[in-house]
Protein backbone atom coordinates (compact mmCIF):
# COMPACT_ATOMS: atom_id res chain seq x y z
CA UNK A 1 0.00 0.00 0.00
CA UNK A 2 1.26 3.54 -0.67
CA UNK A 3 2.52 5.45 2.61
CA UNK A 4 0.21 8.03 1.95
CA UNK A 5 -2.90 6.01 2.26
CA UNK A 6 -1.68 4.15 5.19
CA UNK A 7 -0.22 7.77 6.77
CA UNK A 8 -4.07 9.35 5.42
CA UNK A 9 -6.00 6.53 7.07
CA UNK A 10 -4.01 6.72 10.37
CA UNK A 11 -4.41 10.07 11.06
CA UNK A 12 -8.31 10.21 11.33
CA UNK A 13 -10.15 8.93 14.08
CA UNK A 14 -12.25 5.89 14.39
CA UNK A 15 -14.51 7.95 16.66
CA UNK A 16 -15.16 11.54 15.24
CA UNK A 17 -18.06 14.02 17.19
CA UNK A 18 -20.67 14.61 14.54
CA UNK A 19 -20.24 17.90 14.52
CA UNK A 20 -16.81 17.48 13.88
CA UNK A 21 -17.38 14.99 10.69
CA UNK A 22 -16.75 17.76 7.55
CA UNK A 23 -13.00 18.55 9.39
CA UNK A 24 -12.17 15.00 8.42
CA UNK A 25 -14.53 14.15 5.74
CA UNK A 26 -15.65 16.79 2.68
CA UNK A 27 -18.93 14.90 2.13
CA UNK A 28 -21.55 14.28 3.61
CA UNK A 29 -22.17 17.52 4.98
CA UNK A 30 -23.42 17.94 8.47
CA UNK A 31 -27.06 18.74 7.52
CA UNK A 32 -27.00 15.67 5.70
CA UNK A 33 -25.39 13.13 8.57
CA UNK A 34 -28.02 15.24 11.10
CA UNK A 35 -30.93 14.64 8.10
CA UNK A 36 -29.85 10.39 8.70
CA UNK A 37 -29.89 10.44 12.48
CA UNK A 38 -33.47 12.04 12.39
CA UNK A 39 -35.23 9.80 10.16
CA UNK A 40 -32.76 7.20 11.17
CA UNK A 41 -32.65 5.57 7.61
CA UNK A 42 -31.51 2.31 7.20
CA UNK A 43 -30.94 1.74 10.55
CA UNK A 44 -28.50 4.36 10.74
CA UNK A 45 -28.22 4.78 14.46
CA UNK A 46 -28.03 1.36 15.42
CA UNK A 47 -25.28 0.26 12.62
CA UNK A 48 -23.44 3.52 12.91
CA UNK A 49 -23.57 5.71 15.62
CA UNK A 50 -21.99 5.78 18.81
CA UNK A 51 -23.13 7.68 22.75
CA UNK A 52 -20.75 9.24 25.05
CA UNK A 53 -22.66 10.67 27.51
CA UNK A 54 -24.76 13.45 25.53
CA UNK A 55 -22.37 13.78 22.65
CA UNK A 56 -22.60 11.48 19.50
CA UNK A 57 -20.43 10.22 17.41
CA UNK A 58 -19.43 8.12 14.40
CA UNK A 59 -17.91 5.11 13.61
CA UNK A 60 -15.90 5.76 10.56
CA UNK A 61 -15.79 2.06 9.66
CA UNK A 62 -19.07 1.09 10.15
CA UNK A 63 -20.26 4.24 8.13
CA UNK A 64 -18.43 3.15 5.26
CA UNK A 65 -19.70 -0.30 5.95
CA UNK A 66 -22.86 1.38 5.99
CA UNK A 67 -22.96 3.18 2.73
CA UNK A 68 -21.66 -0.16 0.93
CA UNK A 69 -24.81 -1.64 2.91
CA UNK A 70 -27.38 0.85 1.51
CA UNK A 71 -26.09 1.08 -2.04
CA UNK A 72 -26.43 -3.03 -2.71
CA UNK A 73 -29.83 -2.86 -1.46
CA UNK A 74 -30.82 -0.24 -4.06
CA UNK A 75 -29.22 -2.39 -6.87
Amino acid sequence: MPENLTENAQSKPELIPVTKWNTYYDYPTLGSIRQLIFYNTDNFNDKVLRKIGKRQYIKVSEFFKWVEDTNRKTI
